[in-house]
């Protein structure tokens, strides 16, 4: 017997900690990375074109998402089946593996082909496991959480995202103050990396203790089968998913757009590394209010209508943001622009992550929002960076991100139109 609304277990903050860190851990990997593109694709893919060597980088970058739908069907259908604790326990040691191997892991200068042979391996573990991240760990924020509060409860997912990119940019700048440029770019990226992995331990023991809110109780011999999941969601909820699937790539490139924007100071518009080693900071300051502003709006004046308005200011906005941007090439310009577009991508991410889940069933829920999350994340999240950067120099137009947010922007409104109002709706009922 799976928990109800009325034996849902209580959702204490040491929990929803927990529950989140995973998203967290996701986020501070995605912004060190971008961030680091440069001397990452110098370890491990050196070249005598600066260029070739970032575009390299960015590649390896993207392979990690090749995994990701692997692990939304298989990690997210084990949720629905042997429930969600289980799946998040063994989704954040993986990832604590694949950020190590990439941490470690000696330079191509050292061991020759093998490092990149080795950090593949890393990305696409890492790959497995974020897949089968978002899936069980909303889920149980959603069916643990009193449901007047669903949104605002689940909006710490995206929170937990700002406060990692947060954290990232204030360590990468304390530690390129105290240990310089050069030593960043040979060894600090790899502490950067390091740190982030010293909040695994505590994760893994809380999640091990947080009590259960689906699946576990069920017969295992009696649970269908992953293909039983997957064919049940493609037979019920084919549309839904699709429409989905647009809501999310949209928010997707808006991320990636976002935590590009060092890389594009200082690769695209020329400015120090000291300015672009501070972008984060105006990226995570704005991804840790606006998702809880976003959540409590949800919760108050529904899923649908969040989802929308943000959306089309993004798509209204953000060509003048950066021809503003092009023009003043300051840090004040930079910071502003990451802030304003952050914000509104926060407030929308936030209706988001509370919806999909709620228009599917228990029984499907971890699956459906694994599968299409990942399946969006693994096309745009792993190659927004790299295409925007490509288009820039194979143009010469510094709008080309602008634009490129634009048409996504576009059409995430249009899906987010289409998706149903679920403010106030029984999980048991969807």
């Amino acid at each position: 017997m799976t928990s109800t609304d009325a034996t849902h277990p209580r959702l204490e903050r040491k929990a929803v900690a927990a529950v989140v860190l995973g998203n967290a851990l996701e986020f501070y990997d995605f912004t060190v990375y971008a961030f680091f593109a440069v001397p990452i694709g110098e370890a491990f893919f050196p070249s005598k074109d600066p260029t070739s060597s970032l575009l390299a980088s960015l590649a390896l970058f993207g392979i990690g998402y090749v995994m990701r739908p692997v692990g939304g069907a298989v990690i997210g259908a084990l949720a629905d089946r042997a429930g969600r604790k289980p799946a998040m326990v063994l989704t954040i040691a993986l990832m604590a593996l694949g950020m190590l191997i990439l941490a470690v892991t000696p330079g191509t200068a050292t061991i020759g082909w093998a490092a990149q042979a080795i950090v593949i391996a890393g990305r696409l573990i890492q790959g497995l496991a974020l897949g089968g991240e978002v899936g069980p760990s909303t889920a149980y924020l959603l069916e643990a959480a009193p449901k007047g509060r669903r949104g605002f409860i689940a909006s710490w997912q995206i929170a937990s995202q700002g406060c990692a990119a947060l954290f990232a940019g204030l360590v990468a700048s304390g530690l390129t103050l105290a240990v310089g440029e050069a030593a960043m770019g040979q060894w600090g990226w790899r502490v950067m990396v390091l740190l982030g992995l010293a909040v695994v331990p505590v994760g893994l023991v809380i999640r091990r203790h947080l009590p259960e809110t689906g699946g576990a109780g069920e017969d295992p011999s009696a649970a269908p089968s992953t293909l039983a999941v997957m064919r049940r969601l493609l037979r019920d909820h084919g549309r839904l998913l699709l429409t989905t699937f647009v809501v999310i790539s949209a928010s997707t490139v808006s991320n990636a757009v976002g935590t590009n924007m060092p890389v594009y100071a200082k690769s695209t518009l020329g400015l120090t590394a000291a300015v672009s080693t501070a972008v984060p900071i105006a990226l995570g300051l704005a991804s840790v209010l606006f998702p809880l502003v976003g959540g409590a709006l949800a919760d108050r004046l529904g899923r649908r209508p969040v989802m929308v308005w943000p959306r089309a200011l993004i798509a209204v906005l953000a060509v003048p943001a950066f021809a503003w941007l092009v023009h003043e090439r300051s840090a004040a310009a930079v910071y502003a622009v990451t802030f304003l577009l952050s914000a509104l991508s926060s407030i929308n991410a936030a209706a988001i992550i509370v919806a999909i889940p709620e228009t599917l069933p228990r029984a499907v829920r971890s699956a459906g929002l694994s599968v299409v999350y990942a399946l969006a994340v693994s096309i745009f999240g792993g190659s927004t960076n790299y295409v925007v950067n490509k288009l820039v120099a194979v143009s010469g137009d510094r709008l080309m991100p602008a634009y490129y947010l634009v048409a996504f922007s576009v059409l995430g409104t249009v899906a987010a139109l289409m998706m149903p109002e679920t403010r106030g709706r029984d999980l048991d009922d969807a």
